[in-house]
């Protein structure tokens, strides 16, 4: 075995910077977002404790050569796969005698399996991708890469999460079209999910639908299922240009927009840093995702390259929907915003995340004989 590169020398030190920056401008949102709540020296707690575990992980995952994890991903897929059937089995709810059973709690710990598993999707996915990329467009083999790919999504949708559920089907789909899918099968899925969208209404939950209601006539339940959207936009035109100030914002500390701290914490940020703030955390957005971009295209193999460009989808998604319910531009889901929203799960998944991209970075140089 020949090694050859230098690790500290190719890894993306652009990314570190974007990042960094990041979390510190979700740090300082949220805690503005959770200054008048009686749980927000507990949730910045959490977060920053999150923080600084998500930090050794992602030191430690970069450091180790990501290819490392495609031999193992037969293994990391059987045991993702039965920690997402033991939380549809042994799952709890945000609250006693919720529909919603996300959450599994071991002893005094209590975590979202849905969230840890996204790793462990990207990691198999772009594994068995590389495996039959060349064949994908069979349809056999095409099949089992969909089969392979929908059933964690399935045991998420029995959960039922609809929201990290979409997640993993955007994520399924940008890196099908990156292994080279062909158009025919693009345009089938397309006439597929039209065909099946009466299905998919009708077994849709009440609350599910009046979130399609709200997006479309929030006027109509403006004191009921749409208040949230409502606050949330009068947040957003209140800050105009500059913003009120950081912990000056009215709607925010007031505590007049819903789950300010997690879903829709973009509000706070348009409400108290303004046009201004919104724009400057959108460019960072687009910042990280560039350098994303930049390495995936400089991988060395077909995995490295599936699994960044599988984890900037994972972003995308989540910024796109977040901030787009906020806005008004598509329906109400409960995606958090990465870096920003409150949840250690959440953020201790998205920085090893960031520890996966940046081991592609710093091995692109090194190659083994």
């Amino acid at each position: 075995m020949n090694k050859r590169g230098n690790f500290f020398k190719d890894v993306d030190y652009k990314l570190i910077l974007g990042i960094l920056a990041l979390i510190f401008y979700g740090f300082l949102v949220l805690s503005s977002a959770t200054k008048a709540l009686d749980t927000g020296p507990r949730i910045m707690r959490s977060q920053k404790i999150a923080s600084l575990i998500g930090a050794f992980a992602l030191v430690v995952l970069a450091a180790i050569d990501y290819r490392n994890w495609k031999y193992l991903y037969k293994i990391i897929y059987i045991g993702s796969c039965t920690l997402l059937l033991a939380t549809v089995i042994f799952g709890i709810g945000p609250q006693a005698g919720s529909d919603i059973k996300s959450w599994l709690k071991i002893g005094p710990v209590v975590f979202q399996p849905s969230e840890f598993v996204k790793i462990a999707f990207i990691i198999c996915l772009a594994s068995y991708l590389e495996e039959v990329h060349e064949d994908l467009n069979k349809p056999l083999v095409l099949i089992k890469v969909l089969a392979f790919a929908f059933f964690p999504i399935f045991l998420i949708l029995r959960q039922p999460d609809a929201g990290t559920a979409m997640v993993y089907m955007f994520i399924t789909i940008v890196m099908l079209f990156l292994a080279g899918i062909h158009w025919k099968y693009i345009a089938l899925a397309a006439i597929l999910a039209v065909i099946a969208a009466p299905i998919i209404w009708f077994s849709l939950e009440n609350y599910q639908k009046d979130r399609f209601y709200d997006f479309l006539n929030p006027e109509a339940s403006a004191t009921g299922t749409a208040w949230q959207y409502i606050q949330g936009r009068v947040a957003i035109g209140s800050g105009q240009f500059l913003g009120k100030g950081l912990y000056k914002g009215s709607q925010t500390q007031y505590g007049f927009i819903p789950e300010r701290q997690n879903d829709f914490i973009f509000p706070v940020v348009a409400e108290e840093l303004g046009f201004v703030g919104g724009i400057a955390l959108i460019l960072l957005y687009l910042f990280i995702l560039f350098r994303m971009y930049r390495i995936s295209k400089e991988s060395i193999d077909y995995y490295g390259s599936f699994m960044v460009i599988g984890i900037a989808a994972m972003f995308l998604f989540h910024i796109f929907e977040n901030i787009g319910m906020t806005l008004g531009v598509v329906p109400i889901t409960g995606i958090p915003l990465p870096f920003v929203s409150a949840g250690g799960t959440f953020q201790l998944t998205n920085m090893i995340m960031i520890g996966l991209v940046l081991s592609v970075s710093g091995h692109k140089n090194i190659k083994y004989f």
